[in-house]
């Protein structure tokens, strides 16, 4: 499992202390999680009200940056296609896996100066993140487009030859072309009707030259014949043919419309494979800071709601445990014992959270000591 459950408890005598009980209480004597110190600094904790409209914004901002977290990491997969196997090692965090990165966790004391106010920090995460999710939204629109004009001339050059293109199919000596009188049509034969097209073409209509008729490609189903008639025959020539259920294709002879589909096919999947190592590495970057960039707001959640929460000095361990599915419920009954006495209220607040009816989520997950879950499985899928 890929989630984590990041905790705050105040320091008892130390912040060692506190570490030490709750590991004695989940791992001791029952395994409930893998647990790790989660190191935050000393940060700049400003003045109450400060902290109290923080902590609002901060909801907000974890919400939109975990979003653009997620559309980063689909949209990799989405533009690897075939190659979804390989977008979990793309998937990193400074050059570590996910995992690696949120259990060793260190505050990037580069991008985001301590010596700045939180609502500072704040401001430079959110304003770094939009940035990305704003470039992604014109980078995916421009591949999208590329990607679909491609698409849309594959679909045209590939299916049934009812409605295919013939621009890779035909060629010029196929046709009888600058001719006042005559013409050639494409007809398309279903294979079953092979020998009734050979036996009755010539008969269609008067004026239709005899032994005119190649077969020049043929599919699972069907054959594409040339038939060469007069061109005052043809109307006659189309209605019998759709009697005897022969198609006849609605194309004429163009080398340089069937030149320019070629070149623009050519030129659609250059452009298509040119662009696709950039945007590749571009995802690379920016899920790597859009994902530290989260961390981070993990970690001043988790120092504003102790502060208000455990209030000052400040004195607070931050543990981060990794539980698996079948350890959960076990955990948090653990957790609840080891901590009901810092808030009595709490546990009141889980024993009846069932019984109020369109009772807010957040509420819900109001416990005696700071907690955020991270879930790292960013996928609707399986990769």
């Amino acid at each position: 499992m890929t989630e984590f459950w990041l905790i705050s408890a105040p320091g008892e005598k130390t912040c060692q202390q506190t570490w030490d009980q709750m590991m004695a209480a989940t791992t001791r004597n029952n395994n409930l999680s893998t647990n790790h110190k989660f190191n935050i600094p000393d940060l700049k904790v400003g003045t109450l009200d400060v902290l109290v409209g923080l902590s609002d914004e901060l909801a907000k901002l974890d919400s939109f940056v975990d979003s653009v977290v997620k559309k980063v990491a689909q949209y990799m997969a989405d533009v690897l296609e075939d190659s979804r196997d390989k977008v979990q090692e793309n998937l990193l965090a400074n050059g570590v896996d996910l995992v690696t990165y949120i259990t060793r966790f260190q505050w990037d004391m580069a991008k985001y100066p301590i010596k700045q106010s939180l609502k500072n920090i704040s401001e430079i995460i959110s304003k770094q993140v939009s940035q990305i999710d704003n470039d992604l939204k014109s980078r995916a629109s421009a591949y999208n487009n590329l990607k679909g004009n491609l698409q849309n001339l594959e679909r045209k050059n590939a299916g049934s030859l009812l409605t295919r293109s013939l621009a890779d199919i035909v060629k010029k000596e196929d046709f009888v072309l600058d001719s006042e009188y005559l013409i050639t049509l494409l007809v398309v034969v279903q294979k079953a009707a092979y020998t009734d097209w050979q036996k009755s073409y010539e008969g269609l209509a008067e004026m239709v030259v005899p032994r005119s008729s190649h077969l020049l490609f043929e599919d699972h189903d069907s054959g594409l014949f040339s038939v060469t008639l007069f061109l005052k025959a043809v109307d006659d020539f189309k209605h019998k043919a759709r009697e005897n259920k022969f198609v006849v294709r609605d194309f004429q002879y163009n080398e340089e419309d069937l030149k320019a589909d070629k070149e623009e096919m050519t030129r659609l999947s250059t452009d298509k494979k040119k662009q696709f190592g950039p945007l590749v590495r571009w995802l690379k970057v920016n899920f790597s800071e859009a994902f530290i960039a989260w961390i981070h707001i993990k970690a001043l959640r988790v120092f504003v709601e102790s502060v208000l929460r455990y209030g000052l000095p400040v004195n607070f361990q931050a543990m981060l445990l990794q539980p698996s599915k079948k350890t959960m419920k076990r955990l948090r009954e653990v957790l609840n014992d080891l901590y009901k006495h810092l808030d009595s209220s709490a546990s009141a607040i889980i024993d009846c959270a069932m019984d109020i009816p369109g009772l807010n989520l957040s509420v819900q997950e109001y416990y005696p000591y700071v907690y955020y879950n991270i879930d790292c499985n960013l996928f609707d899928f399986k990769v």
